[in-house]
């Protein structure tokens, strides 16, 4: 198979729902330039030198640390131009209440609610929020310890802005302290690809026959599928004629479960800095200093950098080409760079 080459990409002249379609293009142009990240970075340091981000609420000093290295300013300050410039684009709803109901729905169930701290935590799967739904549950005096080794109920002793009224949503989106943790796309698919397919018998069962019967040509009589030998080819085939508003939340794009323009985050971290960024929100808010953000489980297996590579040049480069105008925003907006999938990457 010849490997994949992915230097350009051209956006699909198609409309997406929820307004986002006339952003495409200038997001991917976006992307395109964020993929020359060390030279991006080079121009902007000229151009920031002197911006400082300012502290959380709360404590001006992080734990551990007192002030971020300069290029991790850098990076968050563009993605706060991103977000500003893509957000100031005529027909992007800028308010939760400006959103379709499908959207605002989705938004609202995604978006957990500490009342005692005064925080909104949009979670997203595949981005720790395991974890940090434990810190909540701690926070809230619902669970002893962020190391208690229990099953993790995804919903039980959670509050949600969903549960709430009208009123009682607009009150706290006005005052409390509001987060979401993100992390490179194609990662977080592949994170869910291996989990799900390679551990949960549920998803086997409702996602993977079906990728199978869809996207594997089998001959008369073969045995079929359980749904654990799908493909990550396979499973990108789903997800690019999958509609995004209708996908599972374990890989609907961010933008999407969290809708950053239409709510105003006070700070966005990220997988990549999770506990320097964790240990941030919690100083924010106040928590008390024997809250600390849980470490790993020792069974967990991370996508490594050559375990995402391998799986990338693995999937032919048109596949990827054609998926990745679903998945666009969430690069362009949180400022990650495209894959770079040259020969040379590749080993090739």
């Amino acid at each position: 198979m010849a490997p994949p080459v992915l230097r350009r990409i051209r956006p699909a002249p198609v409309s997406r729902p929820g307004g986002h379609s006339a952003l495409l293009p200038s997001m991917l142009m976006f992307g395109v330039i964020v993929a020359s990240s060390g030279l991006l970075l080079m121009i902007e340091r000229g151009i920031l030198a002197e911006l400082k981000t300012p502290p959380p609420r709360g404590d001006a000093a992080w734990r551990g640390h007192s002030r971020e290295p300069e290029e991790l300013q850098i990076l968050r300050e563009i993605r706060n131009r991103t977000l500003r410039r893509a957000c100031g684009q005529p027909g992007v709803a800028r308010s939760v209440w400006a959103l379709p109901p499908g959207p605002r729905r989705t938004l609202l169930r995604h978006i957990i609610v500490n009342d005692k701290y005064k925080l909104l935590y949009c979670y997203v799967p595949k981005v720790a929020c395991s974890n940090w739904k434990r810190v909540l549950k701690v926070l809230d005096g619902r669970l002893d310890s962020v190391d208690a080794r229990l099953k993790m109920d995804h919903r039980q002793d959670l509050l949600f802005l969903s549960d709430l009224s009208a009123d009682q949503v607009r009150h706290r989106l006005q005052h409390y302290y509001k987060f979401l943790f993100v992390r490179e796309p194609l990662e977080r698919l592949l994170s869910a690809y291996r989990n799900k397919f390679g551990e949960i018998k549920e998803y086997q069962q409702r996602y993977g026959q079906e990728i199978v019967r869809r996207y594997r040509p089998q001959p008369p009589g073969a045995t079929a599928s359980k749904g654990d030998d799908v493909t990550f080819p396979e499973f990108l085939r789903y997800l690019l004629d999958e509609d995004e508003e209708k996908m599972n939340e374990h890989w609907m794009p961010i933008y999407r479960l969290c809708q950053p323009c239409a709510l105003h985050y006070d700070f966005i971290g990220s997988y990549e800095r999770l506990r320097e960024d964790a240990h941030r929100v919690l100083d924010a808010i106040r928590a008390p200093s024997y809250i600390q953000f849980p470490e790993r489980q020792a069974w967990y297996k991370p996508v490594t950098e050559e375990t995402l590579r391998y799986h990338l040049c693995h999937t032919p480069a048109g596949l990827l080409r054609e998926l990745l105008p679903k998945y666009i925003m969430d690069y362009s907006l949180f400022a990650y760079p495209l894959p770079n999938l040259t020969r040379e990457h590749c080993g090739q």
